[in-house]
């Protein structure tokens, strides 16, 4: 483990936040977060015990309050985001806004020696079946949320000193719990309705835990001469799945009856498989196999109540 650092991490109460920023203050590190508080700041509940912790309520997009939080920080971990295919969908202004907008503040305004990590995503290389993508394959977002996240991504690459990570589906579960991630709804779904119906179950996707997403951003910070100036695939092969896949595995864990539809279609249409050598290269590994993460959300499923605030979009 290299020096603490003083951290800012934008989004810091979301869902892939709440994981990051309790593993950063045990390490040492001085943590400040912030975020709008969209939805909620519970999830940072346990952080409030260290006085390494700090929140600052605001939005990327507002230039005053970005000034403030990057004042006097080592490393900016950047995971405000509207996030997904139908949240990006229902505010598309608000998506822009933030996703792109937020992230051009934040570099037009950060020191070029404060270390920058962008969390991207693989929805970036849009529907691309037939062969294996790597950090090389062009990008072509299918999708609004793909479209913002390609755009910031090309951002922080120019603006130099920083780092691109391109996540696989996340999953798990984390201390602001997300319900919308495919292995977490269908997980949520077979304990709390015993049932299930899949359609076009023969598409494949990667997944990363939510917990290896935090030390893959622990392990840029802490090898950031080996890894900066560059883009990464997060995840491993061994993590491809497809829908059907899921769904079995979710049976070895608590008894549900599930349905293959033949009708119906994935706005999202992600179907295709990532190299991961490229990060695994420099030396990050991850550690969440699919079963683990699924018997994590079969026991989390049975402590709360959600609803989906995508239904109906």
């Amino acid at each position: 483990m290299g020096p603490t650092m003083r951290i800012l991490v934008t989004g810091g109460a979301g869902y892939v936040g709440s994981t990051l920023v309790p593993m950063l203050l045990e390490q040492g590190h001085k943590v400040r977060v912030y975020d709008a508080l969209k939805f909620g700041g519970t999830g940072l509940l346990p952080c409030c015990q260290s006085r390494n912790f700090e929140l600052i309520k605001g939005d990327v997009c507002d230039p005053v309050g970005v000034a403030k939080a990057l004042d006097g920080v080592d490393a900016i971990v950047h995971l405000a985001a509207i996030v997904g295919y139908p949240a990006c969908k229902k505010e598309p202004q608000v998506a822009q806004a933030t996703n792109v907008e937020g992230t051009r503040t934040l570099l037009n305004l950060r020191k070029a020696d404060q270390k920058f990590i962008f969390a991207s995503t693989g929805s970036i290389y849009g529907s691309v079946p037939d062969y294996v993508c790597n950090e090389n394959t062009p990008t072509a977002p299918i999708t609004l949320y793909g479209e913002t996240k390609a755009a910031a991504e090309d951002m922080v690459l120019n603006a130099g000193n920083s780092v691109a990570y391109r996540y696989a589906t996340a999953f798990g579960v984390s201390n602001r719990m997300r319900l919308d991630l495919m292995p977490n709804d269908f997980t949520y779904q077979a304990v709390k309705n015993r049932n299930l119906i899949v359609y076009e179950g023969g598409f494949k996707r990667t997944f990363v835990h939510v917990r290896d997403m935090a030390r893959s951003i622990m392990f840029a910070l802490d090898k950031w001469d080996t890894v900066k100036d560059d883009v990464y695939n997060v995840g491993h092969e061994s993590m491809n799945f497809t829908k059907e896949d899921v769904a079995r595995q979710i049976l070895k864990h608590t008894d549900y009856y599930l349905h293959f539809a033949e009708v119906g279609s994935d706005a999202d249409q992600r179907n295709y498989e990532v190299s991961y050598e490229k990060i695994r290269s420099k030396g990050f590994e991850t550690t969440v196999d699919l079963d683990r993460g699924i018997a994590e959300l079969v026991r989390a499923s049975k402590l709360i109540e959600f609803q989906n605030p995508y239904a109906n979009v």
